[in-house]
């Protein structure tokens, strides 16, 4: 376990370092200039050429790439030209919206989608087993941008149940604040439900043909407490290594769920950022993502160790 650990970190560093040098070659080649952003389309070649000198965007790609890494590890990751604020406290402010809208989807999603994978599995090919099986593949194959804005259409405008925006006027307590939150949050949830289910489900048929679980049914125990006791003690381990890898989902979609509902998380500034050439924080947000998707990565493979005996990491299976 500890070699494999120190092998994985070593890996998120060179993945990373890989990940940040990419991504700054890709930003200058996209069409724009940071100078002529800030200062407008009426600025003089004079003065966006005085501008990218003080912003240091004239100096050789090599030379800036380096200064800028240097900063980043040091905990130093600049100022946002766009924005005129420090790069760190932006990054963070930012996430932790993310963060916020990503915990709303998954506190709604996996009771439901646990509850549902397992009851279907418990009656394999029956009616419940092909609506959960069924609806989780539709639904894990439908953009977010599409449910989004079907979403929006019925529930927001059509109905008026919920907020069309997922941002809260300014003051709102925390319960206001999630009210807001549900209808970005079920884009996200859709797609979980497919995967989680799907898991429960498969470990649940898997319990199901397991001696103890005929034995213990053989002794009359009671149903519930056969579900509790045997089926989902066995069969969740799994499923919970999945929900903990299901964070590199949540990346992706968090950026298109963000833009649709204009939800100023970390996926709308990472895409604000990368239109108005903000190459500091497009790198520093990229990189943060970047280290949360390899993090949650392992620590589904550690989850799906210890639970489940039968797998050793950095061994044979």
């Amino acid at each position: 376990m500890r070699n494999y650990l120190l092998s994985r970190v070593g890996q998120i560093a060179l993945t990373l370092l890989v990940v940040s040098l990419l991504v700054f070659v890709l930003c200058q080649v996209l069409p724009g200039n940071l100078a002529q952003t800030i200062l407008g389309p009426h600025a003089t070649a004079d003065q966006v050429a005085i501008l990218n000198h003080k912003l240091g965007a004239d100096q050789p790609l090599w030379t800036r790439y380096f200064s800028w890494l240097k900063g980043f590890v040091t905990g130093d990751w600049g100022q946002s030209q766009l924005l005129q604020e420090p790069v760190f406290a932006l990054v963070m402010g930012r996430l932790g919206d993310s963060l916020l809208l990503a915990a709303v989807a998954f506190v709604t999603i996996v009771p439901i989608s646990v509850i549902a994978g397992i009851a279907a599995g418990l009656k394999e090919a029956g009616p419940l087993d092909k609506f959960v099986s069924i609806g989780g593949v539709s639904l894990t194959v439908i953009p977010e941008f599409v449910s989004g804005v079907v979403l929006l259409s019925i529930f927001a405008i059509g109905l008026h149940w919920l907020p069309v925006t997922a941002v809260a006027p300014p003051g709102s307590s925390f319960g206001v604040r999630l009210e807001y939150l549900i209808l970005p949050a079920i884009p996200l949830a859709f797609v979980l439900f497919g995967y989680i289910a799907r898991m429960a489900r498969a470990g649940t048929i898997d319990v199901v043909a397991r001696p103890y679980y005929r034995t213990a049914i053989l002794k009359g125990l009671p149903r519930r407490r056969i579900v509790v006791s045997h089926v989902a003690r066995n069969a969740l381990p799994p499923t919970v290594a999945v929900i903990a890898g299901q964070v590199t989902y949540l990346v992706g979609g968090l950026i298109v769920v963000e833009a649709l509902f204009n939800y100023p998380g970390i996926g709308k500034l990472l895409l604000d950022s990368a239109t108005g050439h903000d190459i500091t924080v497009v790198q520093a947000a990229t990189l943060t993502l970047g280290l949360i998707i390899m993090l949650a990565n392992l620590l589904a493979d550690v989850l799906f160790a210890v639970l489940v005996p039968r797998i050793r990491l950095g061994g044979s299976r």
